[in-house]
């Protein structure tokens, strides 16, 4: 028997992911908190709910995918939230990005009711979302992803289980990163290019093509090259998955000097009110740290 299925937040990433289930064949019931944010989905063909507990009641596996830990938590546990009418059998998929401790507190509390919770956070961006070509990573309990991996396959190609509950989230803690400190390591580069009376474009089409190559530098060092920095993620919300490594590292008792030292420069950005430019604006201040403008040699 097929698997009924719910989605709760439709924002840039959850709409299209959600939109990618519809359009695979899963009936789909969905719930934002913005109502408008539902329309493209019931167009689509999904049924709108009033709250998550609504969604849980006619789902067999509910798909979350909000901003930040309280955000999950609110949506879980809170009034009105899945655990009020979910069934014993379920599976709640945490799709955001979140704190690695909060995501197993989760799960051990809807474990009491019978209920398995994967957490799975992604990478790929919008385009990802809108393209089904998502990274998953996934954390929990092996028969439960296998149990869930025909619908990760509507939203992602790169779908790997990484451990138990919370290990999904310690993944894409690594991923952000990793990500923060090469944007910082393309945007020196740059600054050293300019500097030296070098193009710092022919320095990426060389640097593409050995070690040093990466999407970040394919993709964000094109955007530092253009001072073109409309979101493909947001400097806030990279901001907020950075203060999740740090406080990781913080209760792990482990020293991450790389990732303080990136996270500062997204949160001056943050700070300057520029939280809604893409997080490869941090090239931004290393321009003026250095005394150049863009474009500046």
């Amino acid at each position: 028997m097929k698997e009924r299925v719910g989605f709760v937040g439709l924002g840039i990433m959850g709409r299209p992911m959600a939109l990618n289930l519809l359009r695979a064949g899963h009936g789909l019931a969905v719930h934002a908190r913005r109502a408008e944010m539902m329309s493209p989905l019931v167009e689509a063909g999904a049924a709108a709910c009033g709250s998550p507990a609504e969604v849980a009641a006619q789902a067999d596996i509910v798909f979350t995918m909000v901003s930040d830990t309280p955000d999950v938590e609110q949506v879980i546990l809170g009034d009105g939230g899945l655990v009020g009418t979910i069934r014993a059998g379920s599976v709640v998929v945490d799709m955001s990005t979140i704190s690695p401790s909060a995501t197993r507190a989760m799960a051990d509390r809807l474990r009491e009711h019978g209920v398995e919770m994967l957490d799975a956070p992604v990478s790929g961006g919008e385009r990802g979302a809108i393209d089904g070509t998502l990274s998953i990573m996934a954390g929990g309990a092996v028969e439960t992803f296998e149990r869930v991996r025909p619908l990760f396959e509507a939203m992602g190609r790169n779908i790997i289980h990484i451990g138990g509950n919370g290990a999904g989230q310690v993944a894409k803690a690594c991923n952000q990163v990793v990500i923060a400190q090469t944007l910082v390591g393309v945007g020196e580069a740059f600054i050293l290019a300019r500097a030296s009376g070098v193009d710092p474009a022919r320095v990426r089409a060389a640097l593409l093509g050995g070690f040093a190559g990466s999407r970040v530098l394919e993709v964000h060092g094109q955007r530092m090259l253009d001072d073109d920095y409309t979101p493909g993620f947001k400097t806030a919300l990279h901001q907020k998955d950075m203060r999740i490594a740090v406080q990781a590292a913080h209760e792990l008792g482990i020293a991450l000097p790389g990732a303080a030292q990136a996270a500062q420069y997204i949160n001056a950005l943050v700070g300057r009110g520029l939280g809604e430019l893409d997080s490869a604006a941090v090239f931004r201040l290393q321009e003026e740290l250095s005394g150049q403008g863009h474009g500046e040699g």
